[in-house]
């Protein structure tokens, strides 16, 4: 898989024992496998977005800023589940946490059948908000799991490696996505006016079904995953529970700054990501007049330039201190969307497209680099960052307004320009480690 990985346990402040056989034990392999494919499973929640905002936009009859509640409808389960997450999995363990998120990723796909049903807009946001909550269990477990589940020194580079599966994920879901759920009918309100009040409904209800049979399969094969977990033994990882950080569960854990502002660009970032995406099919048929069809394949492309990008990353952190190259990527992403902004054709559609390669690691840069050094705490700590994800709720809402005010989504690509901004004050100060106390900050 590239690197070898280690189970590390820590007895005390001064005594460090390495396992150097994780990757060759098939006992373990497996184990390995499962928790990869979870990055996997909540990127595809994610990135279809990008096709249910356009989709139930035309089958719920919603305006832009209406169609935009998809996100906040996912971000603010990650926001209301996350703490308890942390507090689950710190009692009962990292693999019931698993168990727990799928169970609802699963029950949350399965609500898109009667919502269909019906097409009440309300019904699909429910259903998203409850395949979230799980999503939010997966996240919480699986990245501080994979920091810790080797060198610390390299825990950047580990989590970015998993990550990449995550991307496979983001590429997958908007092709399919596009493929089974758009169904390229584009009528235009003067068109969808001149409709017999049957042939609308008939139309309407053609479209609201078309989400049945996709997210059908997703409950099928996330109930799979779940028989998977239950019947694979798990290895157990200790942490330091001695450490100088301690093991209070509370928001003393701000007292590292680096944590604080990590939470912040995380915040920022994700509202990025999800904003660029969220109107990409629409931006492109504003600036070059793309069919929806042909604009979620071109996104599907987009998100292959996503997982390359993982992948080089994580080779480039071996040579680039991982602070350094998030910097780099933000200022990429900043000049790409200024272009962005201000052309017409193809070049905007392009540039917007080449922004997922940049944005690759900096979800799992900002999250590595936000809980390095905090020992026990690095559970609640976690449990925060995740939290942190309910920045794609106010990202594309902001969007939408923009758009639905000026008439111009293209103008709204000002919001994640600034969001690249913030990430990159990270880069450059906030993720420096320090430790706040009642007089002092303490550099570490």
């Amino acid at each position: 898989m590239g690197e070898n990985f280690y189970i590390y346990t820590l007895s005390s402040p001064s005594t460090t024992t390495i396992t150097n056989d994780y990757a060759m034990q098939k006992k373990y392999l497996l184990p390995f496998i499962l928790v990869t494919s979870l990055f996997f499973l909540w990127a595809f929640l994610h990135n279809l977005n990008p096709i249910l905002i356009p989709h139930l936009r035309k089958a719920c009859q919603l305006n832009d800023l209406q169609s935009s509640f998809i996100d906040p409808a996912v971000y603010l389960g990650y926001f209301l589940t996350a703490i308890p997450a942390g507090i689950f999995i710190h009692r009962f363990g990292y693999k019931s946490g698993i168990i727990l998120g799928l169970i609802l990723f699963a029950a949350g796909a399965l609500l898109f059948i009667p919502a269909a049903s019906v097409r009440e807009y309300v019904f699909f946001l429910i259903a998203l908000f409850v395949m979230a909550c799980g999503a939010a269990f997966l996240e919480t477990v699986a990245n501080p799991y994979m920091t810790i589940l080797g060198d610390p020194a390299t825990a950047e580079q580990r989590l970015n490696f998993a990550q990449s599966f995550n991307g496979l994920g983001a590429v997958l879901a908007p092709t399919l996505g596009g493929r089974f759920i758009l169904s390229g009918i584009e009528h235009s309100k003067e068109e969808l006016n001149q409709m017999a009040p049957a042939q609308l409904q008939a139309y309407l209800n053609t479209e609201a079904s078309a989400v049945k049979i996709p997210y059908l399969v997703i409950a099928l094969v996330v109930t799979l995953v779940i028989f998977l977990f239950l019947f694979t033994p798990f290895p157990k990882v200790s942490e330091d529970d001695s450490a100088a950080h301690g093991a209070k569960f509370s928001m003393s854990v701000f007292k590292f700054s680096h944590l604080k502002w990590a939470v912040v660009a995380q915040f920022f970032y994700v509202a990025a990501q999800v904003a660029v995406g969220s109107f990409f099919i629409k931006f492109s048929k504003y600036v070059l007049d793309l069919p929806e069809k042909q604009a979620a394949k071109w996104w599907g492309f987009a998100m292959i330039g996503f997982v390359t990008g993982r992948f080089l990353g994580t080779f480039l952190m071996r040579y680039i201190r991982p602070d350094f190259l998030l910097g780099i990527y933000a200022v990429a992403n900043m000049l790409l969307l200024v272009v962005g902004v201000t052309t017409k054709g193809y070049i905007p559609v392009y540039c917007v497209m080449a922004t997922p390669f940049f944005m690759s690691i900096m979800f799992p840069t900002i999250f590595a680099l936000g809980i390095k050094g905090l020992g026990e705490e690095t559970k609640i700590a976690s449990s925060f960052l995740v939290m942190s994800i309910i920045g794609g709720a106010f990202g594309a809402v902001l969007m939408g307004l923009i758009s639905d005010k000026t008439g111009s989504i293209q103008i709204s690509y000002l919001v994640p320009l600034f969001c690249f901004a913030v990430v990159l004050f990270y880069a450059i100060s906030g993720h420096k480690v320090k430790i706040r106390t009642a007089t002092s900050s303490v550099h570490v």
